[in-house]
């Protein structure tokens, strides 16, 4: 390090790359949290028959609709995100889901037929999550280009989104409000969250911590280039950083020279040779744990509660709380320790490890169940294996995206962010697949 580079003053990029992770998961996170909500007003007396069916199917269809848009953004970003400025893909991101927030705020005071209002609800995951593809992509490429413990702010303001839901929950049960009501304290506290995740967007480019990176990583890829003209020019014009002061840019070329799409793609496969385990490993971590939680877990009965207070509380708790908070310290553990290295091969062995996770909590008292028999049939053995699960998610799928970047050379590094968000998606989409399969097993 340079004795005349600036230092991250009372943390503040630290912080603000929390708030930026907070911002990326907090809407669909919100959504997930207000299932309740949204089923009841798809209940209608004088049709059931087809009103209860999509009533049935609202779970399955909210996360196809999720998922599938998440991973082919995610992809999109990966390959195209050098065209679009950065600036435009972090705002505008931003913006749409902003706005879509505040269109749900005033659905949820407005009456409207159940089918009319099951399109509205599932365009809006669509395009949410679409947006949310572009936003998380965009960050982790922005992460790439700082040092590697500013990964573990994001993972952990995501993990965060989380457990600020649940609580949500928990509380709402609690106070025995109505849907209506808390549905609507619900997506007013996002759309909070999400304008001050655009301030938060606004001051980082002015932030000498920031530009300092930001500059050297164009200074680092124009004397690459004059090294190895052959190399893609990935960036060349204030455009392409627009965080710079000034929006001056550190590269005096003029205007984008455009790579062809086999360079481009040559390019891509280049990096995806370097950090491939990483890659995989995150992959395989989401796979796992999307397989799992919540499609297997909600359905999971307490078998001492005996019709109590606590049946009430032990999913909330138990599953989503205790999930979310245990993801969370797994994922913010990484500011600390980051073991093992990223060089290890122990750590795809501790992901493929995992696997085992998926016939334990098959073998929990998973109601209604056709097959399998009930051997983990206590409440603490479940509560144990949530725990466990999910902080081994947290803190192993952490490391995987603090690392991936770190392998390839610093004018690579957005290019190496953003395929590891696409692997990320992937194995959500994956585990969102494989979750049908696991659940019909039991």
């Amino acid at each position: 390090m340079s004795d005349h580079e600036p230092k991250d003053k009372n943390h503040t990029v630290w912080l603000i790359f929390f708030m930026l992770g907070l911002g990326t998961l907090l809407p669909w996170n919100f959504f997930m949290t207000a299932t309740m909500y949204f089923t009841s007003r798809l209940k209608d007396p004088q049709d059931g028959d087809m009103l209860t069916s999509m009533e049935k199917t609202y779970n399955n269809v909210s996360t196809l609709c999720a998922m599938v848009p998440l991973l082919i953004f995610t992809c999109l970003n990966s390959v195209l995100h050098h065209r679009v400025p950065q600036r435009w893909r972090m705002m505008g991101s931003l913006s749409v889901i902003f706005i879509l927030f505040l269109i749900t705020v005033i659905v949820v005071k407005i009456e409207i037929e159940p089918l009319p209002f099951f399109v509205v609800t599932m365009v809006t995951i669509v395009i949410i999550n679409s947006f949310g593809a572009i936003l998380q992509g965009s960050l982790f490429g922005m992460a790439g280009i700082l040092p590697t413990k500013y990964t573990t702010p994001i993972m952990s303001g995501q993990g965060l989104a989380g457990t600020f839901a649940a609580f949500s929950m928990i509380c709402a049960i609690a106070s025995g409000s109505a849907l209506n009501n808390a549905a609507f304290g619900y997506f007013i506290t996002a759309c909070v969250v999400i304008l001050l995740t655009i301030m938060s967007y606004v001051v980082l480019p002015k932030l000498k911590f920031y530009q300092h990176y930001n500059k050297s990583q164009s200074e680092n890829l124009v004397s690459d280039e004059e090294n190895n003209p052959s190399l893609p020019n990935l960036v060349s014009d204030e455009e392409n950083n627009p965080s710079l002061p000034n929006n001056e840019s550190t590269v005096e070329s003029g205007p984008v020279v455009l790579q062809e799409e086999e360079d481009q793609r040559f390019s891509i496969f280049t990096i995806f040779k370097k950090i491939w385990v990483m890659a995989l490993s995150v992959c395989l971590a989401f796979l796992v744990t999307i397989g799992i939680f919540p499609a297997v877990t909600v359905d999971v009965k307490s078998k001492i509660a005996n019709g109590g207070t606590w049946e009430m509380y032990f999913i909330p708790v138990s599953c989503f709380l205790l999930f979310n908070l245990s993801d969370w310290a797994g994922r913010s553990l990484t500011a600390l320790i980051m073991w093992p290295g990223k060089s290890s091969i122990l750590l795809p062995i501790l992901m493929v490890t995992r696997l085992i996770f998926v016939p334990l909590f098959m073998l929990c008292n998973v109601q209604p169940r056709h097959s399998l028999p009930v051997v983990f049939e206590h409440d603490a053995w479940f509560i144990v294996f949530i725990i466990i699960f999910a902080f081994s998610n947290g803190y192993l799928a952490s490391l995987c995206m603090c690392f991936g970047p770190k392998l390839v050379s610093p004018h690579e590094a957005e290019t190496a962010g953003a395929i590891m968000a696409f692997f990320l998606s992937l194995g959500l989409a994956l585990g969102a697949a494989f979750s049908f399969v696991f659940r019909a097993v039991i």
